[in-house]
């Protein structure tokens, strides 16, 4: 269902009088999501190292637990970077930092990039910029042969979901940008370092074998998952994009960004980040406010939502036509290879 574009200017005041009440933390819940987010997982790894002695398939089905901590975890991290967990800008930025670690991801690195996603989601003219690369019909067309085979090659979903973001998180997090000055290359090796030491206080306990094999599927499923979130946050059948000149913030929030409803067990591990749409339209909200956010607002309801399994229907989407204003996937197009 589409949002209402009438009366700008006191849609405007309304939608931005309902989210300050909840742009605030609360530091007994921040806290306790800290607790019971990052203890279970440092319980898990013991359990695991225990486990390697029993049966590597007990390991496995318990990374699978784990990785969804580690996603819980990932999400603490996110809602630092937004300056939404915490009061305090100092706390914010040290268990940030900190959940990076654990997570893999350099605190400063990603949230630069992820703050350029949020001024300029759906938006045509800014696209590239933490955020899945996708093309138009008329770009893709316009590209030769090979060039359209590594776009094919790159929005596979072997490729997307299945190789992407373990390189993601393991190798890309670790490289510097074209953008980054000299303090930020600084924070960067510092983050690389403190994995380093970490990474390798770890294997010095446990043995660098045990780590790998409980470490990797950890990981990797995190990644994976964590990727598949993010996709289809802003890639689903109904989502709008539009050109600069056509951009409005709080309906590109709302109409660019999906309502992911899922199971209430999922919901907890992914830290509500299925309410996305709130998400883009206020970062402040700690994500623990944003299932009340929901439902006590009628406005955030008016959003279709897109299931676990209607979600499926997104790996086929690679390409926005500009002409039909939605997003399709190579079979709806026809063009004559070059």
């Amino acid at each position: 269902m589409g949002i209402d574009n009438t009366n700008n200017s006191n849609a405007s005041s309304s939608w931005m009088e309902i989210v300050s009440k909840y742009n605030f933390s609360d530091p007994v819940k921040s806290w306790w999501q800290v607790i019971n987010s990052v203890v279970p997982y440092l319980l898990l790894w013991v359990v695991m190292v225990w486990s390697l002695r029993i049966s590597y398939f007990l390991t496995l089905f318990l990374s699978v637990i784990a990785a969804g901590f580690l996603i819980r975890i990932f999400i603490i991290f996110h809602d630092c970077g937004h300056g939404s967990f915490f009061k305090s800008k100092y706390l914010n930025r040290i268990v940030g930092i900190v959940t990076g670690i654990m997570a893999f991801t350099p605190y400063h690195k990603w949230h630069h990039d992820h703050k350029e996603h949020h001024a300029t989601v759906g938006n045509l003219d800014k696209r590239g910029t933490g955020d899945v690369k996708t093309l138009t019909v008329e770009e893709f067309l316009k590209l030769s042969k090979w060039k359209r085979f590594l776009y094919h090659f790159y929005r596979h979903p072997l490729f997307l979901f299945g190789i992407a973001p373990f390189l993601v998180f393991v190798f890309q997090n670790r490289l510097p940008k074209k953008y980054m000055n000299r303090r930020e290359h600084v924070y960067l090796q510092l983050t690389n370092l403190a994995l380093i030491v970490v990474v390798s206080l770890s294997m010095w306990i446990i043995g660098w074998k045990a780590y790998l094999m409980i470490q990797i599927p950890i990981l990797y499923i995190a990644s994976v998952h964590g990727v598949w979130l993010f996709y289809v946050q802003h890639q689903y059948e109904q989502v709008v994009w539009t050109r600069g000149k056509e951009w409005n913030y709080k309906n590109i929030a709302l109409q660019g960004s999906s309502f992911f409803k899922l199971p209430i067990v999922l919901q907890w591990f992914t830290g509500n980040i299925g309410f996305h749409h709130i998400h883009h339209l206020s970062p402040r909200i700690p994500n623990y406010k944003l299932p009340h956010c929901y439902k006590e607002n009628a406005i955030f309801q008016e959003i279709q939502p897109i299931t676990f399994f209607s979600s499926l229907r997104s790996l086929k989407l690679r390409l926005w036509d500009e002409k039909r204003k939605k997003i399709i996937g190579f079979k709806s197009l026809h063009y004559t290879p070059s």
